[in-house]
Formats: C-alpha cells, sequence, structure tokens
C-alpha cells in the first residue's frame, strides 16, 4: 500500500538526517526470477518518437508503411491501450522521467520552470545507483533543467557504446523526425527526403481516410499524407538502430522498447487529451532468455506476436523500468509497473490533463477505461479553437480557420470552433473512436457517467492535483519573488570504514533532496552513493543538484584538507509542503461544483469573493463573468465584481476588469489591465494580454501599452500581443 506524502516525507527525512544517503540513493538490487545474478541484469534501449499516434501498420493502419516497425511488432508485445497523461510533450515527458501526475509535481503547464518535491528525482538516477549506465540522446523536456545525476551521458554524441565494460546501460534514442514542424515543413531538404523514399513508400493524399473533424480538402490531405512519410522516414531510422544494435552482439541481452510520446502533431490531435492526442504505440521486443524477467509468472505472456489490451499509463514507464532493473520502486512513484518482479495489478483508468498550451491557457481532466472516454472541462467557457501562434502555422490549422470564418464547415468540422465546450464529455470510444458524440446528456448513459465522473473526482483528490491554482499565484509560491534557490555546496568528511584502498570520503550538503556527481581528478563524473576511497595527492572534485534549484559550484577535497559535516535542512516552506497544510484544493473543487449551474451559481460566486485565498477569488470573479448574461444578473455581479478591481492579487483584478470590459464598463476597467501589462510577474503579463485579446475592439485605447509588450522577455506574451496587434490593425 503506499505511504501519504506526509509520510514519505518524514520517513526520507528521517533516512538522510540519520546519514542514510544510501538508503535513499540505493534501491534493492535484487535477483530475477530466474536466479541470475545483478551482472545479469538486461539492457533496456528506448527508441522514442514524437507526435505520433498509433498510425502503424502493425495497428491495423493499411496507409501506412512502417516494415522495421511491424517487424519490431512481431517480435515482441504490440500493447493497444497506452496513453500518455497529456497531449504535448513537456508535460508528457516530466511525468515519464519522474513516475509521476505533472498536476501533483507542478509540472503541468508547457514550458514551465517546476520546484518538484525533494524526493522526486528521474528514474534513470535510481538506474545510475544501482549500477546501470544511462545514456540520453539527447531530448529532455522535462519541465525542469536537466539534472547532472540523472544521466552518465546525455548529449547528441550520447551512446550506450561508451559504457565501461561489464555495465548493464539504459540508453534513450529520440526521433525527431515525425514532430509536428515536419508534417508542415515544404522545404527542398523535407522534400528530398520524401523523394528519396521508394514509389511504394509514398503516401498518395487522395488515398488519405481522413477523421471527420477535418475538412477535406488538398492542404489537409497534403499534411495527412506527409505525416504518414515521415513515419516511414523515421520506421528506417528505427530499423538502424535495431540493426546497430543486432551488429554489436546484444540484441539477445536487451529489452527494446519502441513509443511515441503522445498523439499526431496535427490539430485536434497534438494537445488534446481526446484519443488522438493521447493514445500512443508501444512495442517492446523482450529476448527470450529475458522472458522469466520481464513476467516471472507468465513468459509467454511476453513472447512475439503478443497483444496486449491492458491500460497502461506514461507514468507506469518509470516503475517498470525500474522493475525490470531489480530496483525496487519508490514509494513516492504514482506510476504502476506493468513488467517484472513487481508488477502491478492491471488499472481500469487512465488520466489525462490540459492545462496551459504554450498561450493559450486551458484546464480539463480526463478519465479513461477500455472503453468509454469522460472530459471535465474546468474553463468551459473558452472555445477549443484558441489562437495558438505555432499551432496556426500547420496548413491544416489554417484551413479549418479559413472554411470557419466562411461558415463552409460542416457535422464534427464545426466543434472545434464552437464558441464554448460541454462543462462534461462523454464518449463511447468502440462506437464512436474520434470522440465526436458527446453522450454526457445521454440518459441511457447516465449510470457510466456517474462512475467515470467519480473516478475523476477521486483521482484529483488523491493525487493532490493543483491545476485550478492560477499560474501567477502559483509561479509565486513555488519561487516567491521569481528567484531560483541555490542547491547548497558539498562537504566532505572521512568516514570509518574496512581498510582499503584509500580513504574513505563521504559528500552531503544541507539541501534536502540533494544529488551528487563526483569525479576523481580529471576522471569522468559519476553519481555518490556511497563512500568515495580516494588516494594522497588526488583532488576530489564534487557539485550538488537538486531538480527546480540551481546546481551548485563544483567544490574540491584532498585528503588532509579540513572536513566538516552538514545537517540537512528540510524546507517546510516548499510549495508542495504549504498547499498540502491548507484546505485551498478542498475549496477550490468545491467552487468548481457549480460549474455550468449558470445563473443559479450567483450567490455562490459573490460568497466566495470574500475568499482568503485568491486563488478561490480568482474563480469567484470568473463564475461570475461566464454565468451573468441577462441584465439583471449583471446588475447584480457589477458591485461584487468592482471590489475586485482593487484585489491583492494581479490574477483576480484582472479577471474582474476582464468581466467589466464585457459588460461595458471598460473605462473602469482597462486602466486596471493596462497596469497589469507591467507587472513584474511574467504569468499576470500574460493574462492581461490575453484578456485584452479576448475584448477585441475594446482594448484600442491602450494599444500603445499593448505594443510596448512587442519585446517582453516572455515569449508567450509577445505572442499574445502579436496576436492582438495583427486583429487590431485589421
Amino acid at each position: 500500500m503506499r505511504r501519504s506524502r506526509s509520510e514519505i516525507d518524514r520517513r526520507r527525512f528521517l533516512q538522510i538526517t540519520s546519514g542514510s544517503m544510501a538508503a535513499m540513493f540505493l534501491p534493492d538490487v535484487v535477483s530475477t526470477a530466474t536466479g541470475a545474478s545483478e551482472t545479469a541484469r538486461p539492457n533496456i534501449l528506448w527508441l522514442s518518437t514524437e507526435d505520433i499516434s498509433p498510425d502503424l501498420g502493425c495497428y491495423g493502419d493499411d496507409y501506412a508503411v512502417t516494415p522495421a516497425i511491424d517487424r519490431l511488432a512481431a517480435e515482441g508485445v504490440l500493447y493497444r491501450n497506452v496513453f500518455s497523461h497529456s497531449g504535448v510533450c513537456a508535460p508528457t515527458r516530466s511525468g515519464i522521467i519522474t513516475g509521476m501526475y505533472p498536476t501533483t509535481i507542478g509540472t503541468h503547464h508547457m514550458r514551465c520552470k517546476g520546484v518538484p518535491p525533494a524526493y522526486v528525482r528521474c528514474f534513470s538516477e535510481y538506474l545510475r545507483a544501482a549500477g546501470y549506465y544511462c545514456t540520453n540522446n539527447s531530448k529532455t523536456d522535462y519541465q525542469f533543467d536537466n539534472p547532472p545525476s540523472a544521466w552518465d551521458e546525455s548529449s547528441r554524441n550520447a551512446h550506450y557504446k561508451n559504457r565501461p565494460d561489464g555495465r548493464p546501460f539504459f540508453a534513450v534514442f529520440n526521433f525527431t523526425t515525425t514532430h509536428e514542424s515536419q508534417i508542415r515543413n515544404r522545404s527542398k531538404g523535407m522534400q528530398q527526403r520524401i523523394a528519396n523514399l521508394a514509389a511504394h513508400e509514398k503516401h498518395d493524399p487522395a488515398k488519405a481516410v481522413l477523421p471527420p473533424y477535418y475538412p477535406d480538402t488538398p492542404e489537409v490531405r497534403r499534411d495527412w499524407a506527409q505525416y504518414y512519410d515521415i513515419i516511414t522516414i523515421m520506421d528506417k531510422q528505427v530499423a538502424e538502430k535495431l540493426r546497430e544494435l543486432e551488429e554489436a552482439g546484444l540484441a539477445d541481452n536487451t529489452i527494446v522498447w519502441f513509443w511515441g510520446d503522445h498523439g499526431r502533431g496535427l490539430p485536434r490531435a497534438k494537445r488534446w487529451i481526446y484519443d488522438s492526442g493521447s493514445r500512443i504505440p508501444l512495442i517492446i521486443r523482450v529476448p527470450e532468455k529475458l522472458r522469466k524477467i520481464a513476467m516471472p509468472a507468465n513468459p509467454d505472456a511476453v513472447r512475439p506476436g503478443t497483444v496486449n489490451e491492458d491500460m497502461i499509463a506514461f507514468i507506469d514507464f518509470a516503475p517498470t523500468m525500474l522493475s525490470l532493473a531489480g530496483v525496487t520502486i519508490p514509494e513516492h512513484i504514482q506510476g504502476r509497473a506493468f513488467l517484472g518482479r513487481q508488477k502491478a495489478s492491471p488499472r481500469q483508468y487512465v488520466f489525462g490533463a490540459r492545462d496551459r498550451m504554450d498561450e493559450a491557457y486551458d484546464l480539463i481532466r480526463a478519465v479513461r477505461d477500455n472503453r468509454y472516454k469522460y472530459i471535465r472541462n474546468y474553463m468551459w467557457y473558452v472555445t477549443r479553437g484558441q489562437d495558438i501562434n505555432y499551432m496556426n502555422q500547420m496548413p491544416t490549422m489554417k484551413e479549418m480557420r479559413r472554411l470557419n470564418a466562411e461558415g463552409r464547415l460542416v457535422g464534427p468540422q464545426k466543434q472545434y470552433f464552437e464558441p464554448t465546450k460541454p462543462v462534461e464529455e462523454l464518449y463511447d470510444t468502440v462506437a464512436d473512436p474520434h470522440e465526436v458524440n458527446n453522450l454526457a446528456g445521454d440518459p441511457d448513459y447516465a449510470e457510466v457517467l456517474k462512475r467515470m465522473r467519480e473516478a475523476h473526482r477521486k483521482w484529483v483528490q488523491d493525487t493532490g492535483d493543483m491545476g485550478l491554482v492560477p499560474e501567477p499565484e502559483f509561479d509565486e509560491m513555488k519561487r516567491p519573488g521569481g528567484q531560483y534557490q541555490k542547491t547548497a555546496e558539498p562537504v566532505f568528511w572521512i568516514k570509518d570504514a574496512p581498510p582499503g584502498d584509500g580513504v574513505p570520503v563521504s559528500i552531503m550538503c544541507r539541501t534536502e533532496g540533494a544529488s551528487f556527481t563526483y569525479r576523481i581528478d580529471n576522471g569522468p563524473w559519476q553519481l555518490y552513493t556511497k563512500p568515495v576511497r580516494l588516494k594522497k595527492g588526488q583532488t576530489l572534485r564534487a557539485r550538488a543538484c537538486r531538480i527546480g534549484f540551481r546546481d551548485s559550484k563544483e567544490v574540491t577535497f584532498r585528503v588532509g584538507d579540513q572536513e566538516q559535516t552538514a545537517q540537512i535542512q528540510k524546507d517546510p516552506n516548499h510549495w508542495r509542503r504549504r498547499l498540502d497544510r491548507t484546505d485551498l484544493l478542498a475549496r477550490l473543487r468545491k467552487i468548481k461544483e457549480v460549474d455550468g449551474h449558470r445563473e443559479k451559481a450567483v450567490p455562490r460566486y459573490i460568497e466566495a469573493l470574500g475568499d482568503e485565498y485568491a486563488s478561490v477569488r480568482y474563480w469567484a470573479v470568473v463564475g461570475l463573468h461566464t454565468s451573468c448574461k441577462s441584465p439583471d444578473k449583471v446588475e447584480l455581479g457589477t458591485p461584487a465584481i468592482e471590489k475586485m478591481l482593487d484585489d491583492p492579487a494581479a490574477v483576480v483584478r484582472v479577471a474582474a476588469a476582464h468581466a467589466f470590459c464585457d459588460w461595458g464598463r471598460e473605462k473602469q476597467a482597462l486602466p486596471v489591465l493596462e497596469e497589469a501589462l507591467s507587472d513584474k510577474t511574467d504569468k499576470a503579463r500574460l493574462y492581461a494580454a490575453i484578456a485584452l485579446d479576448k475584448i477585441g475592439e475594446k482594448a484600442r485605447p491602450v494599444l500603445p501599452a499593448i505594443a510596448a509588450l512587442a519585446k517582453d522577455p516572455d515569449n508567450y506574451v509577445r505572442r499574445v500581443v502579436q496576436t492582438t496587434m495583427n486583429r487590431l490593425k485589421k
């Protein structure tokens, strides 16, 4: 049974303060079910690719040309029900590398800089501590800077062939060939790569089978065909890596994973948590002699040609890796192993989240079982068709926007541009794989809706989902004043140990959750897990790091130098600890229970305007703004909102000013928004810029202030400003 976060914190703190760094870093290394020793642990090779759905021949797609991946599937296990917890790369990879939901550790907004709790580590660090040589070639994108403790090598030159003799390896190769940007790439170089494909490998746009939510135009078909072309190009890269493994004589000792990081890089897929954005391919090949390690109770479950229907989540990758390597899974990890001696029972549900995507805010949660998908839109009042500059460059997106403006979209094609979203969506993914027929209001599905809604409610509560905390408020919580904390410098002392070659030197620092890398003289950097034997005349160099903190500077020690010790300083003010000591999340969930009640919810929102928490006041203002549609309700909400124009929190003031602009009181509200454009917090400026963009022509009086942000240090602020300027120049 998993312990609570507070229990985990307490246990780890006691380990550290008692000097038990090994207890923290060195999980148990156990024998496998075959009785093999740790030296027989499997190598593991990850071949990851970007922005693809299971659009492969082995998944039954007749349009696809993927012979290498199809062959790999025939030699291994094809997993049909694997889902990302996000529809975009950075939050996805944050969850993969930590085994935790980004909504728990605060890495859920696209391109944010997280400060996870002290116990959170990259799972590769546990593998390194257990003796694995870990390489990454070369994408990180974890929502925090890549810590030195995570990898032996992380670069375009990183490779398992560089490992010392006898070391098992975990190696990642990431293919960017299939990235969203390459679908729209019409450069001579890309067109030449496609031209180099054999005739039977090229995809005829006329033969493409488009989803029902896309308009059928030549540009859309060309995007669709090029998406499949670059998958075929990527397939050749997979073939090359598998050939390289074979030629190195390592194929019989290596478990191979092939997977995509989220759904296809096209509109209404990437960035979304419909299946088109969250369901991904996963193929795992387990050599015969390693099958008892992978599935001790049933080795035939991973024999060649197997199809697995279990529900698997991306956060399950980390614990599964540790399980395969014989490393005890740390208790804080939220994922569940699906292979190895620590295999858990199959999941009933997988979960997903959509938060800020580049410069556009949304807040959506999803629950999926083996048939039904439940979606909860917390920002139901926001259209799916928000402007995202990067996404708008896709020809398919341009076609969708053009035809929508011309009133020429039909049927499901119009869904993307509906002005609002339902509060709840429910889809039968068997009968309706494209998720276009919302069953949430169908009485025949009332019991399914109730069950899925409860699964969602329990998940957000149990995992401490903090997505309802507005990002400007959260940024101040996690990094007050925008200041990064710095990991304390390592200190050294001589530790009593049995006689041996050299003096045993221990390394420690006062920063809770710190990891250490070291080297002797100019040797390779290594992960510190136990005292280092240092000879006279040698120099021990060490540095400390913690995820979300700045690394310490490098310090040195020689035998004879003055020793020091350090007491670990537990940080009671870390945002997660402070948040968990309050009832803020419960209050936020409570106020969002009245979403969709419209005018009936007005008294509840007015009451919540007096809440002690700015986050609750923010949602109360938003609730009033979106619920007060009739003149009498606007009249009722106006004096309540007016008070919030002077709220201490910028995010509340911006929300109140936005409401006033929509209610015809822009003369009073525009100065508030203009002032917020110069807020020291970049996300407060972003909120203000978005509000001004949404009010359209009413923002014209403050156009000079908007234009002044064209060179704002925050990229997303600049993007919103550019969109607004383009609109107001028309």
